[in-house]
């Protein structure tokens, strides 16, 4: 390198540097606050007198505080939907219309499976409530126990135990089976009742459920009695039926004939070979109308009652199961064609000898996936497998979440679901703990403990259809006896006159066709966040998106630059004192004594010196001899002295 360059770059060094190369902090600070387009930066530099400098720091902190504020609830807003509504007149397709009889079998057809446990049933409730109602209280609890189960056995009642309480008694009970008081352990679980009473019952009925090895007993107990012996009845109803195979079932159930008696459709008659069978594990044959075969869906040409479906049930209470149903009538339910019918969780009851008219309203929804919302669009994000033929509802994956948990810790699936692949329903010969196993993991179910309800999500799109629901006595006093004798007349295969509690009248419409359609939109938009954010930049700091980039170069790639030097250097030179070799110990100085000239030579440096060399090893400096004196006389070099040069005398 030239000694030009050497002496440039020597002074660059040594010079103090401004701006980004500044090599501490507290300058590059200085720098920008000088240089900066944002006011309240520059003032604190610029200010004279504390007083004024710490008002413009209170103020720049202010503002740079409301700046941070804003943007963050710009940008938490980001996310939020805009919801908007819009009302289409068109023609409507005509929904899905899916009928089950409330009750699921012919009693006829199933009187033979079940004859064991309804002996047992009516004589428990002969036992605790007896049946003749001109016999005393006092008589009824004076009975013998073993006289009110004459002719009846103990299977069931040896399988799940039916116990009564006396009002604040938890520890013992009356056994149904033995009629004698025991000590009952385990848990008391009471579910609550679907009766109202408004007398307090001195009694409380529930069963006991325990697994194999009884170690952790849990006894059930109901407010009613008629919920803990119905409740009762539905688990041994539900194991024996669990064994019955699907082809049987099908055959005790209703066929489309015996259940629709008449059917219309926008004016024009229909018959059974417009509705397409799905059996239900609880209801049996069901019967869906315009449920979408052969991609042919029907659709509706104008509102009102005229212009929907119209059918007339034939109910037949006479083969009504005592036990399993308490009322009379059928279920309908309105969904779309790829939809499962969920008949027990939003079924519509339908009386008998009345006309029932159901008015509906078409809702459509459109919601926005997530980010926006935690909805699914296609399952693909849901880990539950789907045992339903049918698309994705929320409804569809917590009963297949369900039923996989059963399959899982009880080792079989429950009978009033569908039958998941490589699984059989639970009975009490394959897995007598089932009951127990079932009843505990619905408790986990209800409070949440499965975690089935944080996987399942709910549908992005669906449509729901509005029911308005008005009821009128049908058929009417004056027309009652010509309309049955028809009717009955109609019905070729059944053998006796038709009754009105025995039929039921079905009427489902559009009220309008009005299309309700709720869209989700996104709030904001990327462009709207950019100018939002701009706008309180300028409004609080007189700033820009250059000012914010300036400001993001200083305060983190300038500032982690003078740091990363600043470490660096440190490193270096703690390497470099760690590779050095130790210095050797210096000479001892030479002493004033032998030559104290040579400590204050002032001398202009000889090329010897100049080149800093060392003296030789065996050179030693001569000391230095005292002066003569009288070599400093003046000697003369004339004897005498010249006459002009002589110097007169003072007088």
């Amino acid at each position: 390198m030239a000694a030009g360059e050497k002496i440039k770059a020597k002074i660059k060094k040594n010079l103090p540097v401004r701006g980004p190369q500044a090599p501490t902090i507290k300058e590059l600070m200085q720098w920008y606050c000088l240089n900066t387009n944002t006011h309240g930066c520059r003032r604190i530099v610029v200010s004279r007198g504390r007083l004024r400098r710490l008002l413009w720091i209170l103020f720049t902190l202010t503002a740079v505080a409301l700046i941070f504020w804003q943007c963050a609830l710009l940008i938490s807003s980001f996310y939020t939907v805009s919801v908007s509504i819009k009302v289409h007149f068109q023609k409507l397709d005509f929904p899905a219309v899916t009928i089950c009889n409330i009750n699921p079998y012919r009693y006829s057809a199933v009187r033979d499976l079940l004859a064991d446990l309804e002996k047992e049933t009516r004589g428990t409730l002969k036992t605790l409530y007896g049946f003749s109602e001109i016999t005393s209280r006092k008589r009824r609890e004076a009975e013998s126990w073993s006289s009110a189960r004459e002719g009846t056995g103990s299977k069931f009642l040896n399988l799940i135990p039916l116990l009564a309480f006396d009002k604040g008694e938890t520890s013992k009970a009356r056994d149904f089976r033995t009629g004698r008081k025991r000590k009952v352990s385990g848990r008391i679980i009471h579910e609550a009742s679907d009766v109202m009473h408004v007398h307090e019952s001195k009694e409380v009925v529930g069963f006991q459920l325990c697994p194999n090895d009884t170690s952790s007993c849990a006894v059930y107990t109901f407010s009613s009695g008629v919920n803990a012996i119905r409740e009762w009845y539905k688990l041994h109803y539900m194991n024996i039926m669990a064994q019955v195979s699907p082809e049987k079932k099908i055959n005790m159930s209703y066929s489309a004939e015996e259940l629709l008696v008449t059917c219309f459709f926008d004016g024009e008659s229909c018959d059974a070979r417009n509705f397409t069978r799905f059996h239900h594990p609880m209801y049996g044959n069901c019967y869906t109308f315009n449920n979408g075969q052969n991609e042919t869906i029907l659709s509706t040409s104008m509102g009102g009652s005229e212009y929907g479906l119209q059918v007339i049930l034939y109910i037949n209470e006479e083969e009504y199961n005592p036990f399993l149903v308490s009322s009379t009538g059928a279920k309908v339910i309105v969904h779309r064609q790829d939809e499962y019918p969920f008949i027990e969780d939003v079924g519509t009851e339908i009386e008998t000898a009345m006309a029932t008219s159901i008015g509906m309203h078409l809702t459509e929804s459109f919601k926005l996936s997530e980010p926006y919302s935690k909805c699914t669009e296609d399952w693909s994000d849901v880990l539950i497998t789907n045992i339903y033929n049918a698309t994705y509802s929320l409804q569809i994956c917590l009963h297949s979440c369900f039923q996989a948990k059963m399959v899982e810790k009880c080792g079989c699936a429950q009978f009033s679901q569908p039958l998941p692949r490589g699984a059989n329903y639970c009975n009490y010969q394959q897995h007598p703990n089932w009951m127990y196993c079932y009843y505990e993991l619905h408790q986990d179910f209800v409070r949440e403990e499965l975690g089935c309800q944080a996987l399942c999500k709910e549908a992005c799109s669906f449509k729901e259809w509005t029911l308005t629901t008005s009821l009128a006595q049908w058929p009417s006093e004056v027309s009652e006896k010509w309309l049955l004798s028809v009717l009955t007349w109609d019905q070729g295969q059944i053998k006796k006159k038709l009754n009105k509690t025995d039929l039921a009248k079905l009427l489902i419409f559009y009220k309008d066709l009005n299309q309700r359609s709720i869209v989700e939109s996104p709030a904001n938009s990327i462009e709207m966040l950019l100018s939002n954010i701009g706008g309180q930049l300028g409004l609080w700091m007189s700033c820009s998106i250059v000012c914010v980039i300036e400001i993001v170069e200083v305060f983190l790639v300038d500032s982690l630059s003078i740091v990363a030097r600043h470490q660096w250097r440190k490193a270096k030179e703690w390497w470099a004192r760690r590779q050095a070799p130790p210095w050797p110990e210096a000479p001892p100085s030479p002493q004033g004594r032998d030559n104290l000239g040579l400590d204050i030579d002032d001398d202009l440096p000889t090329f010897t010196s100049a080149l800093c060399l060392p003296p030789a090893p065996a050179a030693q400096v001569p000391g230095t001899p005292p002066p003569r004196y009288n070599t400093l006389r003046l000697e003369r070099d004339f004897p005498s002295q010249l006459a002009d040069t002589e110097v007169p005398a003072e007088s």
